[in-house]
């Protein structure tokens, strides 16, 4: 998995106060639309709704979280430049520890600096998704036939006139057929 450097604003509500919850599981909901990705300044795609859920598990020397993600976000096609709604998920496991220092070099483990009391999972949730999202995009009426648009009905004429000059090729020049005849008869 990359890593996706990209700062954003802090904002409370990704922000997890983990210093009061008591050991074991805790679980936290989010609901992802544009406005998420316009604070990262990315916009590779029109919309989306997507839900991601953060399993916080506290133990008595670290966290381990465990975020998913689930739902679409609003892409053009690859080949007809249609706008569809692509279906996504991921899933991202993270353990935190505590050190002296900051450190999210390892894309795996956090360390936090001793007597923190709080983590920003908003970078975690938008690298995630991000890294989810993949790179060819081809709408689903393509595959089952329902897409009608100019760009596949162009791509149909062209496939038609290939097929036919294909037809017209298979007269070939009998001076090739000898040399083809040398490649075959070996």
């Amino acid at each position: 998995m990359g890593q996706i450097v990209v700062q954003m604003k802090v904002s409370n509500e990704f922000l997890i106060p983990f210093i009061g919850l008591k050991l074991g599981k805790h679980q936290f909901d989010y609901q992802i639309d544009k406005s998420f990705f316009d604070r990262f300044e990315y916009d590779e795609f029109e919309n989306c709704a997507i839900v991601s859920t953060v399993v916080l598990e506290k133990k008595t020397t670290m966290l381990e979280l465990h975020f998913k993600h689930k739902g679409t976000v609003n892409v053009p096609c690859d080949l007809t430049g249609e706008y569809f709604d692509l279906p996504i998920k991921g899933k991202l496991d993270l353990v935190v520890q505590f050190g002296d220092t900051f450190n999210n070099d390892n894309e795996e483990l956090l360390i936090l600096p001793h007597g923190e009391h709080q983590i920003d999972v908003a970078q975690f949730i938008y690298e995630m998704i991000v890294l989810s999202i993949p790179y060819k995009r081809t709408h689903p009426g393509i595959k089952d036939g329902s897409l009608k648009s100019e760009a596949i009905e162009k791509l149909e004429q062209l496939a038609v006139k290939k097929k036919s000059e294909e037809i017209n090729n298979n007269n070939t020049d009998p001076r090739w057929d000898q040399l083809k005849k040398l490649l075959t008869d070996k």
